[in-house]
């Protein structure tokens, strides 16, 4: 039985709802457009209403059947796999639309960010992607070191002595005991250049919500499962993570068979 108010947390309510006003606001602009040109097409030839009215409508469907989707994917209705990838899809497309009403209802970025990471979690493990081990990257900004480290691990991870004085080396054991790719990155440009070097098929990405929300849809379509980082000297400064929720991510993603201690 579907329990509507665990599915449907605040986190999750707010960007579902922005989307879903995205896109019938959306599907509202086409059709207005469509009736300001309609009189200029008719002049030009009798089919073109019938043709770009079709095509605004095959946009408004697409837009509202993403969403819908997202809704039945929340709430753990089986749906085709294109259906599905369609609604991961409209997550990405819609959430520029969804930052703009949420400045209109001043609703902070950082909110809606946080909402658009756990559709986008929860999308990418109702999808049940399974990969094996060497095809998973654990990716974390370089805020995550302890700043006072003396071993910089940005280029070479297995720099870290994993002294506990921060998350990398929980982390970094977790990598070796799967067999999983880690890498750490001072900025986008780099983080990218090292999923191009490694081409995982699965990324457990940790930083704040801003990094998060980018670099998911950044490597769009690659499934990502962010954690966000916990800043408790503020941003971007000695962060930590919660290294269960990582290590919770990486088995979502790893094959049966290679999961250890398992039977």
């Amino acid at each position: 039985m579907i329990e509507l108010e665990n599915v449907f947390k605040p986190k999750k309510r707010v960007f579902v709802s922005l989307t879903l006003a995205s896109a019938v606001i959306g599907a509202m602009v086409i059709y207005m457009a469509w009736r300001v040109a309609l009189p200029g097409l008719e002049q030009i030839n009798a089919k073109l209403p019938v043709v770009f009215g079709g095509i605004g409508i095959a946009i408004a469907l697409a837009l509202l059947a993403g969403v819908a989707g997202i809704v039945l994917a929340i709430l753990g209705v089986p749906i085709m796999k294109i259906f599905y990838f369609w609604a991961w899809k409209a997550v990405n497309i819609l959430f520029p639309f969804a930052v703009v009403l949420g400045r209109i209802f001043d609703i902070p970025r950082s909110k809606i960010e946080q909402s658009f990471i756990e559709v986008s979690n929860h999308l990418v493990k109702q999808h049940r992607v399974k990969v094996p081990a060497d095809r998973i990257m654990i990716l974390t900004p370089h805020c995550i070191q302890l700043d006072t480290c003396v071993h910089k691990i940005t280029r070479n991870i297995e720099n870290c002595r994993q002294c506990g004085g921060c998350s990398v080396g929980d982390m970094l054991g977790l990598a070796h005991k799967y067999g999983i790719h880690m890498a750490v990155a001072t900025g986008g440009t780099l983080a990218r250049q090292m999923v191009k070097q490694i081409r995982p098929k699965a990324i457990v990405a940790v930083a704040c919500e801003r990094d998060l929300t980018s670099g998911i849809q950044d490597v769009f379509p690659l499934p990502v499962v962010g954690v966000l980082n916990e800043r408790p000297f503020g941003p971007c400064f000695n962060t930590r993570v919660d290294i269960k929720r990582v290590e919770a991510a990486v088995l979502d993603f790893l094959e049966v068979e290679e999961k250890h201690g398992e039977d």
